[in-house]
């Protein structure tokens, strides 16, 4: 990545980070505060996959008639990857990523087949399942770890890639 786009993507997360801060102080973002955390994990999520030259198009995807949500879909040249963002705030006893289920695990591949289904190109591109734990501990830069290929379509491939 060139300085310029850096630049650009570094001026775009200091603008969000600016505004979701004053949304907060206005009283705009009221909620518990693990979702708030959620939320800036995902952002964080969001320009990190930029920085390593992913196209992200879409954030919390959801197809409205099955429930749950994606919050990270982008490609990866013609790989399309579904993301979960875990975000924590502090280094626990378990990492962020197991908190990745069978339950969740399989409420992403529903999601992703009806996210696959409504795309326009035939053949259907290829699916990675992502995860990608961030850690936002306060005073500490943000960390990043991330899991490409985290599990497949089915539990048997979840499985083989541990």
């Amino acid at each position: 990545m060139g300085w310029m786009e850096e630049l650009r993507i570094s001026c775009e997360e200091r603008v969000l980070a600016g505004l979701t801060g004053m949304e907060r102080r206005n009283g705009g973002a009221s909620g518990p505060a693990h979702l708030a955390t959620g939320m800036d994990g995902e952002d964080a999520a969001f320009f990190y996959l930029r920085r390593k030259g992913y196209v992200v198009v879409a954030r919390r995807w959801s197809s409205g008639d099955l429930p749950g949500d994606i919050d990270l879909i982008a490609w990866q040249g013609a790989l399309l990857c579904v993301v979960e963002v875990k975000t924590r705030t502090a280094h626990e006893m378990s990492p962020a990523e197991i908190a990745v289920d069978m339950h969740k695990r399989n409420t992403l591949r529903r999601l992703a087949r009806q996210y696959v289904r409504q795309l326009p190109q035939e053949p259907k591109p290829p699916v990675r399942f992502d995860v990608l734990s961030v850690y936002l501990i306060p005073g500490k830069p943000k960390e990043f770890q991330h899991f490409e290929g985290s599990f497949g379509w089915t539990e048997r491939e979840a499985l083989e890639w541990r």
